[in-house]
């Protein structure tokens, strides 16, 4: 791997100029309100209360929560006010998964593991579930953990089952093939700019007056409703990716009610960032994260054939991105599909010897691996849009964004001169919230004193793209007593429970005992990925925790 950096000099000057200038004349139309305080401050503690007297009514899970759930699993629901300011107006249900504490030492079968508790987990998002999360306790690295916790998983407001929220006809959402140019035109931004404000029309038709309450906001309320529903006086918690952010506002908001947290991959907590901003600073970040994985393909030329320097890498991506433009392989795949398979090895470096396959495939006339990896799969179409309407309802919902198109086109094109790998396509996901109907919030200044909050773990990969590392150091700074542990010269978005002996070693010395290191701690980083000609993924395993849906 290369010598960690966060961003490549260039993307990392024109980033910093574009965070100075404003982000519009005049933001948050059609109107912007502060973040909600007492009324809602109360609402919380009166839904807890209730909450805590109802308990959660486990029971089997159906197919719907858990497909194919073991025995020992279990589904129920938990209630929370659609606006907190109004606890006694209408109600939603929360999905909630458990398998309880097996109390048993993975080390020492005759030893009887002390219960701690319920741990919840949020694998980010915004518009990931994290139902699948009570079944982790089979994967080895977290077998520890679950002696000695119920494992707590659950899909926040809107994500499946949970009061879901839609935009747009699922049978509509998966189009393919699409086009992914790095230097759009005219005509094609003009069609784009048509798109979101269909799509920000679409999100109030189907998802109705509620949508305003879609946020993190709420997102940390309902965590707390969730603790007390568990029986829970504290909350041991884990987040990763936006998990993390609504993680730090609970600990802004509950720091007493906070018993442990794991903020894994954290995202910057700074209210300038969200989220306009921090998506820039994405796009650049994942560029950095493009340069190594063509690095690592040309080290790797005797296996792949796509060249052995990372600039001739780039031609071979941009001769098959341009072939996709005329013919789409197998009819769906087209550079819009290619695109996004290769950012998914972005995130996770266990992807890049399946793609580097796929692509030297193609290019050598095998399109069928490539066809496998990034075609739209259609069992999957009413998730995947239930999802992304979720990331851009709390996103475009969480702060003020640019309403001016020409400062969107200013900042895009400034970036997409020295990040071109992701930036359009960023800009193209968020770009409903320029139009969007609901009023914005100003966010929350998420900051606690010394003593307001027990330590909390912060775990950070130094090249992470979808969460930067600065976000990290952020929030480090920002949550007064908490401690940073870097996995460095590594860029896998969520790092907990992975390969890395190191963070574990830090995750359960803390989850279990409670110990912290006494100061910002580093692990070396992981081996790097086998290359090999397979096209399966590799860390399937950890498919449960991983819950990208949106693009953090």
């Amino acid at each position: 791997m290369k010598a960690a950096a966060l961003y490549s000099a260039a993307g990392s000057l024109l980033v910093t100029t574009l965070a100075a200038a404003p982000a519009s004349g005049a933001p948050g139309t059609p109107g912007t309100w502060s973040a909600p305080g007492t009324a809602e401050l109360l609402g919380t503690a009166v839904a807890a209360a209730r909450a805590g007297a109802a308990g959660i009514d486990f029971g089997p899970c159906s197919a719907a929560d858990v497909p194919h759930a073991p025995a020992g699993v279990q589904c129920g629901t938990v209630s929370v006010p659609l606006d907190y300011a109004h606890p006694g107006g209408k109600h939603i249900k929360l999905a909630v998964s458990r398998a309880r504490a097996t109390q048993k030492d993975p080390h020492n079968s005759k030893r009887k593991v002390p219960r701690q508790g319920a741990l919840v987990y949020n694998p980010g998002g915004p518009g990931a579930s994290g139902m699948y999360f009570a079944l982790v306790g089979k994967v080895p690295e977290w077998k520890q953990v679950a002696a000695a916790y119920d494992l707590i998983g659950y899909a926040p407001r809107g994500v499946g089952r949970s009061a879901p929220l839609s935009c747009e006809d699922p049978k509509r959402f998966l189009k393919a093939p699409t086009a992914s140019p790095t230097h759009p035109s005219e005509a094609y931004k003009r069609q784009r700019v048509a798109q979101a404000k269909a799509y920000a029309r679409g999100c109030a038709q189907r998802s109705g007056s509620g949508l305003r309450f879609y946020d993190s906001l709420n997102n940390a309320r309902d965590l707390d409703v969730l603790r007390a529903a568990l029986g829970e006086n504290r909350l041991t918690f884990v987040g990763a990716s936006y998990g993390t952010y609504f993680g730090g506002l609970y600990a802004a908001m509950f720091p007493s009610h906070v018993r442990r947290m794991v903020l894994d991959s954290a995202v910057d907590p700074d209210p300038q960032k969200i989220w306009y901003r921090s998506n820039l600073e994405q796009s650049a970040a994942f560029e950095d994260r493009w340069a190594d994985f063509r690095d690592w393909i040309a080290r790797h030329d005797d296996v792949y054939r796509l060249g052995a320097t990372p600039a001739k890498v780039q031609r071979s991506y941009d001769t098959a991105r341009d072939r996709l433009a005329g013919k789409a392989a197998g009819g769906k795949v087209g550079p819009g599909q290619l695109q996004d398979v290769f950012l998914s090895a972005g995130y996770y470096d266990d992807f890049w010897p399946s793609r580097a396959a796929a692509l030297s495939a193609y290019l050598h006339g095998d399109p069928a691996p490539l066809v496998r990896l990034a075609a739209p799969n259609l069992r999957t179409a009413a998730e995947a849009e239930n999802s992304r309407a979720v990331y851009t309802a709390v996103e475009c919902n969480d702060a003020p964004w640019p309403t001016d198109w020409k400062v969107w086109d200013r900042d895009n094109t400034r970036l997409a001169r020295v990040a071109p790998f992701e930036t359009w396509d960023n800009a193209w996901m968020n770009l409903p919230c320029a139009y969007w109907p609901a009023p914005r919030q100003q966010p929350l200044d998420v900051r606690t004193g010394p003593g307001e909050l027990p330590p909390v773990l912060i775990l950070a990969a130094e090249r992470d793209a979808a969460a930067p590392y600065q976000g990290a150091l952020e929030m480090n700074r920002r949550l007064a007593g908490s401690v940073l542990v870097t996995e460095r010269d590594a860029g896998t978005h969520g790092i907990a429970g992975g390969p890395n002996k190191c963070v574990n070693g830090h995750l359960y010395a803390y989850l279990l005992e409670g110990r912290v290191p006494a100061r910002h701690a580093s692990c070396a980083p992981r081996p790097e990925p086998v290359a090999s000609g397979g096209s399966a993924d590799k860390g399937a395993r950890r498919d449960a925790l991983k819950g990208k849906a949106g693009r953090g």
